[in-house]
């Protein structure tokens, strides 16, 4: 779907699955310049996660486990760099911690 707004329009861009195992949804951003699939965040379950890169200039927000609804929120006024393709995309988190990066190594 291509959304075209003006300079001082909110954006909302709203997401959503069917898969009853997956509780996160993740957000992409793909611009002409780059085209590599950008993380902007992603809301495991109820919480929201969005990277630093893209702290101030996204929000994410929503329930991807039971309402299985995600949002991305432009809170600023979107800029030129703004304009680009967004993905979204439904997984079943995956969690896990390396024992070794839990503990500092001494000198």
């Amino acid at each position: 779907t291509a959304i075209l707004k003006g300079p001082e329009d909110k954006v909302n861009l709203t997401c959503s699955h069917t898969v009853s195992s997956y509780n996160m949804i993740l957000w992409y951003q793909q611009s002409a310049q780059n085209t590599a699939l950008k993380l902007i965040g992603y809301v495991r379950y109820t919480s929201p996660t969005v990277e630093d890169s893209f702290k101030g200039r996204f929000d994410v927000s929503g329930d991807a486990a039971a309402n299985k609804m995600a949002y991305l929120h432009f809170p600023k006024v979107p800029e030129a760099e703004d304009s680009a393709v967004y993905f979204c995309a439904a997984s079943e988190a995956q969690c896990f911690t390396i024992p070794s990066l839990l503990y500092k190594n001494p000198l």
